[in-house]
Order: C-alpha cells, then sequence, then structure tokens
C-alpha cells in the first residue's frame, strides 16, 4: 500500500512539475526595458490622451510663444529586428489647435493660419526610419497641411516599453522634435516680423494593438 502510495505521488509530482512551469512561463508579465530590440514587435495605435504636439515660433521678436494640437490620432508599425522598416502614419485635427486664447485661436483657425473649414485635417506619413544611435532614429516622411505636401523629417527618441501600470496595456513610448517653415505650406500671414520657423514637440505613447 504504501510503495503504490509513493508511486503515486512521483507520478503526480511528473506531470504537475512542468505543467507548473508552463503556466508560470506563460502568466510571467512582460518587463519595462529601455533596450528598443526588447520591445515587442507588431502594430500599435497611439494613445490619443499622450499623443500630442506642442508648437511653439517666434512673437514678433519679443518671446516665444507656444501652443498645442490636441487631437492626433496615429498608427505604428515596429519590428525591433529591423527598425528601418518600421512605418508610421499621423492624422492631426486642425481645428484641436490650442494656444489657450480664445481669440488667438479663432484667429488661428481662420484662413489667415490654418484655414481649418477647409483643410480640417492634416497628416505626416512615414517614408523611412533612418537609425541614428540605439535609442534614437531620424523619420522621414510626407507631412500635408493646408493641402500642401512637403518632405519633413524629424528626429525621435525611444524612451522605454512595457506594460503600462496604469491601464496594463503594453506600451511603447516616444519624444520627437522637428522644425519646420510655415511659408512652406502656404501659411504666409505677418511674414517676416512673426516667426516663419515653427518649432514641434512630439509626445506619442503607442498601446499594442493585439
Amino acid at each position: 500500500m504504501k510503495r503504490t502510495l509513493l508511486a503515486a505521488l512521483l507520478l503526480a509530482s511528473a506531470v504537475s512539475v512542468p505543467v507548473l512551469a508552463q503556466d508560470a512561463k506563460q502568466e510571467a508579465p512582460a518587463a519595462l526595458t529601455k533596450d528598443p530590440g526588447q520591445v515587442k514587435a507588431g502594430r500599435y495605435r497611439l494613445d490619443t490622451a499622450h499623443g500630442k504636439i506642442t508648437w511653439s515660433l517666434s512673437h514678433l521678436g519679443y518671446s516665444t510663444y507656444y501652443g498645442q494640437f490636441t487631437d492626433v490620432t496615429g498608427e505604428l508599425t515596429l519590428d525591433p529586428k529591423a527598425p528601418a522598416q518600421s512605418r508610421l502614419s499621423v492624422k492631426i485635427a486642425t481645428g484641436s489647435v490650442n494656444a489657450l486664447h480664445e481669440k488667438l485661436n479663432a484667429h488661428l483657425k481662420a484662413p489667415d493660419f490654418l484655414s481649418v473649414e477647409a483643410f480640417p485635417e492634416a497628416t505626416f506619413v512615414s517614408s523611412s526610419v533612418e537609425p541614428t544611435s540605439p535609442t534614437t532614429a531620424r523619420v522621414n516622411g510626407t507631412l500635408t497641411l493646408r493641402g500642401v505636401a512637403k518632405p519633413v523629417s524629424f528626429d525621435a527618441t525611444f524612451n522605454q516599453a512595457g506594460p503600462h501600470p496604469v491601464d496594463k496595456l503594453y506600451t511603447v513610448g516616444f519624444d520627437g522634435w522637428a522644425v519646420i517653415k510655415r511659408s512652406e505650406f502656404g501659411v504666409n500671414a505677418f511674414l517676416p516680423v512673426l516667426g516663419d520657423e515653427v518649432a514641434l514637440r512630439l509626445e506619442g505613447e503607442f498601446k499594442a494593438v493585439e
């Protein structure tokens, strides 16, 4: 009887150990990483609550004026084994321009500047990605604004990736910087006293698409 019980326990142990090990492996959460080579490959969608474009330009030489576009959507495809093959497409609702001043917002939406009624959306579609360091890259593409399409590049920095502590979704985060000339897109109002060069600060947290 003792031998039979011992044999049963040994058999149960032999079966349960690999099963438990397999379950533990499946349930082990992905860890946060600052190594872009460890990022989960696949498709991502921009978290609109954490995807904004902050712009700035010289205001008559007296100050640097700041504002944002707050309605931005985007799709991203990543492959850590081939980062140069990454692809990005972004849509910006021009009517979401916000300079924190009601009258100025109305003017920015008018034909002098963004002409929101005629051109409610701006887009950026990447054409190539050039890694510049293990955590940075130059993203080249086409920006279409006020119906004018021009090549634009921006510098991107990878911040980190992993399960987000709030929603638990796998998230990849980047910052970006670019400078464009508004006159190249037909936004010529008050040149040259109002700055032509517009600096763009880009913020993006992208959620993995299952």
